[in-house]
């Protein structure tokens, strides 16, 4: 089931006349599901969990598709109620194992290390810290502005620029260990 599909659309939505103002957003859902979970999976770093990640924006959307169907960029509103969804949820993640730590749960082990640098590039993305990971995502994979990263964050461009600097050391220096040849600038 994509990300769009199974979602309680209400009565009319999508159809001829609608007086909730629906009309577009099944259109658009089918238009840009495949652009959020690439991103989803990105910031996420697993396939599951980016297609619920999707599933959730979606729905989000379609509660307030009077306002974002009517935005200017609605593709750009939607990376941002993906982004915003994300760094929720690993907040509450978070809290939530800092709360098992603290009751004597254990902790899951981290995911062995590929040889394969895709997969190596993932896990390495999934040790930077959510906003990090995000801000890195949007910059270079999106290719978004820094102004526009740090307008979807509610951060300076500062924050942004010494973000990205110390993450993509950071890559840089977990490929390097495992065994990928630095790129020569």
């Amino acid at each position: 089931m994509g990300p769009a599909e199974g979602l309680d659309h209400g009565p009319g939505a999508g159809r001829g006349t609608d007086p909730g103002g629906f009309v577009g957003f099944e259109e658009f859902a089918r238009s840009a599901q495949q652009r959020l979970y690439r991103t989803a999976y990105l910031l996420c770093g697993d396939a599951e969990t980016a297609r619920d990640l999707t599933q959730t924006t979606l729905a989000k959307l379609y509660q307030h598709w009077r306002r974002a169907g009517t935005a200017d960029h609605p593709h750009a509103y939607a990376k941002t109620v993906l982004t915003r969804t994300f760094l929720a949820e690993r907040r509450r993640r978070l809290r939530d194992l800092l709360a098992l730590t603290r009751t004597g749960g254990t902790v899951p082990e981290a995911p062995a290390d590929h040889a394969d640098l895709r997969v190596t590039l993932i896990a390495a993305l999934a040790e930077l810290p959510p906003r990090a990971r995000a801000m890195v995502v949007l910059r270079y994979w999106d290719d978004q502005s820094v102004a526009s990263v740090a307008a979807l964050l509610r951060c300076s461009e500062a924050t942004v620029k010494s973000q990205c600097s110390r993450s993509l050391a950071r890559l840089r220096t977990r490929l390097a260990d495992a065994g990928f040849p630095r790129a020569e600038s």
